[in-house]
Formats: C-alpha cells, structure tokens, sequence
C-alpha cells in the first residue's frame, strides 16, 4: 500500500528550515509518511517581493527575535546552534548537489548533514570541499555529484525548481506540501503537514 506523501520545501541557509531537517525523517517514520527533500533558492523568492536579502537582515527586530526563538527551539531538541557568517550562507552547490542527488536513497541524510555543518558547526557550505565531504559519507563517487552540480542539466533543474516554488505559491522555508497541494509554512507546522497529509491520503483511500 502506497504511503502517505509530503514535500520538504527548503533553503539550506534557512534558520528555520535547520530544526525541520533534523525533526523530519523521524517524526515521518513514525507517521507512516514518505517525505521528498525539495531544494529550492529562497534568494529567488525574496527577489521577487522586492527583497535584497533576508528579511531578518533587513529588520533588525524581526532578526534578533528570530536568532533568539530559534535558540530557544534547539535548545529544547538538544541540538548545536552556531550563527553562520554570513547569514545568510551561500546555499547554491549544496542545493545543486542535493539536486544532482535527488534519486539517491541518501538524500534525505546528505541534507540533514549539510544543514548540520551550517547550523550546527557554523562551516561554510559554500566551500567545494565541505559539501564532498558530506557526500563521502555517504557515497564512493562523491566528486561525481559535484561534476554534475556544475552541468547545465542540474543548474536548469535548479532554477526549474525554484519557479514551481514560486508558482505553488511557497514564500518561505521551510514549507511543507501535502499530496493535494496543501501548504504549510514554518519548522512549528511539521506535526500539522505530516498530520494533513495521513488524513487526505486515508481520505482518498476511503
């Protein structure tokens, strides 16, 4: 019988989306929910509502509260927190290797870990050699997926991704996307998307 589905719509230099990432393969297993990493680039989304940058950097209030909610959120997971600098850090090869790796069964552990060095070590995942280093973890071929990230095929499937971003009318990460185009917006809305998500697939069954 075919699972219930959920997409993880993120940014690896989102703050929010970096206690979603650790949270989301357990709660889904435990939820009988199958769940799809979908890298896209926030950058591009803020672009189009007139924005230079983050809006927690273009609001300082909004930014010291959210340095501090989300100190508080891993405090309570039990999980590192290390401010990257810069904020936001340069996500672009990781998502295009997460692209390029997208039919790999370690995805979802590659993502996790690249939100773990960024969040939780405060390396730069923009550096080559953090991002093959992740992926040695978990595959022989590592340089392979970064051979691949640079093609034109990865950068375009890339960008594609990030306009069907835009056009399901995601805004910002994380974001989650049930199977009948439910969105939920925000790391606090996980346990309400994996929920959504049981509920519509029993539904249809039903």
């Amino acid at each position: 019988m075919a699972q219930p589905q959920l997409e993880f719509w993120f940014d690896f230099g989102s703050t929010y989306s970096y206690p979603a990432s650790q949270r989301i393969q357990a709660l889904a297993r435990e939820a009988e929910v199958q769940v799809r990493f979908r890298p896209f680039m926030l950058g591009a989304i803020f672009k189009a509502q007139g924005w230079s940058t983050s809006p927690f950097n273009l609001y300082p209030a909004k930014g010291r509260y959210m340095w501090r909610d989300l100190a508080r959120i891993c405090t309570e997971l039990s999980l590192p927190l290390v401010r990257p600098e810069p904020f936001p850090q340069n996500s672009l090869l990781a998502a295009r290797v997460a692209v390029a790796a997208a039919d790999e069964a370690w995805l979802g552990d590659y993502c996790v870990q690249v939100f773990r060095e960024a969040f939780a070590h405060g390396r730069p995942i923009a550096d080559a050699g953090i991002i093959q280093s992740v992926v040695e973890r978990f595959a022989t071929d590592a340089l392979r997926f970064l051979e691949l990230a640079q093609t034109a095929e990865i950068k375009e499937r890339l960008r594609a991704e990030t306009e069907r971003a835009g056009e399901m009318g995601i805004f910002g990460a994380p974001t989650f996307v049930a199977a009948d185009g439910e969105l939920f917006w925000g790391n606090d809305r996980l346990e309400s998307a994996l929920a959504w998500a049981r509920s519509t697939h029993a539904a249809q069954r039903s």
